[in-house]
């Protein structure tokens, strides 16, 4: 059985950081790509960051570009989101997936549960 679980979420100022984890079981995750999406209150879900399977190319979405970066740790099975610099925009709940590098939700066939990220003014 295939799982992905994130932590790390919170609230935080803005200004702030704060680092998600993605732990996953039931799959190699460096075989696959890793993306993270994020979606607010009465938004659709939208890309963050993407990790090539190798990891050799990452991609990131305008907005969260040079603030956020997007890891992994092949031995440990895990992925990470660093967010420096966060702004009141950020606030979303996170998601972690895998499966394609695409920017597009539909290319990713495993998803977590999500964590929450506020970041107050």
């Amino acid at each position: 059985q295939v799982q992905l679980v994130e932590s790390g979420g919170g609230l935080v100022q803005a200004g702030g950081s704060l680092r998600l984890s993605c732990a996953a079981s039931g799959l190699t995750f460096s075989t696959y790509a890793m993306g993270w999406f994020r979606q607010a209150p009465g938004k659709e879900r939208e890309f963050v960051a993407a990790l090539r399977w190798n990891g050799a190319n990452t991609y990131y979405a305008d907005s969260v570009k040079g603030r956020f970066t997007i890891s992994r740790d092949s031995a440990k099975n895990t992925g990470f989101l660093q967010m420096n610099s966060l702004k009141p925009e950020d606030t979303a709940v996170y998601y972690c997936a895998a499966g394609q590098f695409r920017t597009d939700p539909l290319a990713y066939r495993y998803w977590g549960q999500g964590t929450q990220v506020t970041v107050s003014s």
